[in-house]
């Protein structure tokens, strides 16, 4: 075979290169192992989302290339993953079972962790309270189907806070056992049903349709009987060997679903003015209340990015008010307005500040 000495340089190149990463990576290992023991010694978070965000936000913005910024970004939050194992073995809670679009984004965010499935919001919560895990990740929020009202109503009884979160894209995938003929039912999580719902009445007229516990629920029937089908993501299709029928069937292309990483520490700043809060407010029953707490945010020069009201369910016809900002409680302007809306409100609970996700 013919072989050309100029690529044999260039391979040469390369490897020294690599020789040259692999030194500098353990030398950053033994830095980051130094920085677990002063973390261990004052009790802090083994995961600091600030840090972590200021470090990919320094790297894309000196990126000069030919590597894309999205290649960037995603080599070292891969890196930045691994280097924590240095501190420790993390356990994270996640709103499961496997293969959930929840456990994908719990994957995405930990790397090499030990990762703990539960049935309901709710336990995800409790596993976090009560130490068994580190962290747990939860939906909050889908772009065309909203809010999930358990994961908000968790907060009210929880003194958990958020650490960090996620927007994650959602392509469903219509799946079924290779070799099924004709389809005789559809299941799937009733998120998942209502984001596809144009498809499945252009597609799937007629076809009786089960709601099931989760997306990976659905697969699960879907590999065990014949004729049923699932509507999950490929994932699933992979993990219980099933056919794609059909990719990304949900109606808006640019779907995406925004998790919530749950511990008991408040992220530190980022520093690049990218930080978001969350707080959780009850206003005094008179007129005008909720435009005078939302003025406040005006008179700060704060922009709200989501306000969301529930019942407390304790008195009929009381809400709360889940409100997210953009700032850090750290800033001088963020905790003056904190003050005053506790002299003014009846009730204000902070439920996180943390780095706002692309």
């Amino acid at each position: 075979m013919y072989k050309d000495k100029r690529l044999d340089q260039l391979r040469s190149q390369v490897d020294k290169i690599d020789d040259q990463l692999l030194a500098a990576l353990n030398a950053r290992a033994e830095i980051v192992r130094r920085i677990g023991r002063v973390k261990a010694e004052k009790n802090a978070d083994v995961v600091a989302a600030g840090r972590e965000r200021q470090i990919i936000d320094r790297l894309t913005a000196a990126n000069a290339g030919p590597l894309p910024r999205e290649a960037v970004e995603d080599i070292f939050n891969t890196l930045i993953a691994n280097f924590r194992l240095l501190q420790k073995r993390l356990t994270v809670s996640y709103f499961g079972p496997e293969a959930t679009y929840t456990h994908q984004a719990a994957v995405k965010h930990f790397g090499r962790a030990e990762f703990v499935p539960e049935k309901s919001i709710g336990d995800v919560f409790d596993d976090v309270e009560s130490g068994r895990a580190d962290y747990g990740v939860v939906p909050i929020e889908n772009s065309t189907e909203g809010v999930v009202n358990h994961t908000l109503d968790m907060f009210m009884e929880s003194d958990l806070v958020i650490c960090a979160e996620r927007q994650d894209p959602i392509a469903h995938c219509v799946m079924a056992a290779p070799g099924t003929g004709k389809i005789k039912r559809i299941a799937s999580h009733p998120q998942a049903l209502a984001q596809c719902r144009k498809w499945l009445e252009s597609h799937m007229a007629g076809v009786p349709v089960d709601t099931a516990a989760s997306t990976a629920d659905a697969a699960a029937q879907a590999a065990l009987q014949s004729g049923v089908a699932a509507i999950a993501s490929p994932l699933a299709a992979t993990l219980y060997r099933l056919k794609i029928l059909a990719p990304a069937i949900q109606d808006v292309k640019d779907n995406r679903t925004r998790f919530l990483i749950i511990g008991k520490q408040v992220s530190a700043p980022s520093g690049s003015g990218r930080d978001k809060t969350s707080l959780m407010v009850s206003v005094r029953d008179r007129v005008g209340a909720l435009h005078d707490l939302l003025g406040l945010f005006r008179a700060a020069h704060l922009n709200l990015t989501k306000i969301e009201s529930r019942p407390t369910k304790r008195r009929a016809w009381q809400y709360v008010f889940f409100i997210d900002f953009l700032g850090h409680i750290l800033e001088p302007r963020v905790q003056k307005l904190f003050l005053e809306m506790k002299r003014t409100t009846q009730m204000v609970k902070m439920l996180g500040c943390y780095p706002k996700a692309d």
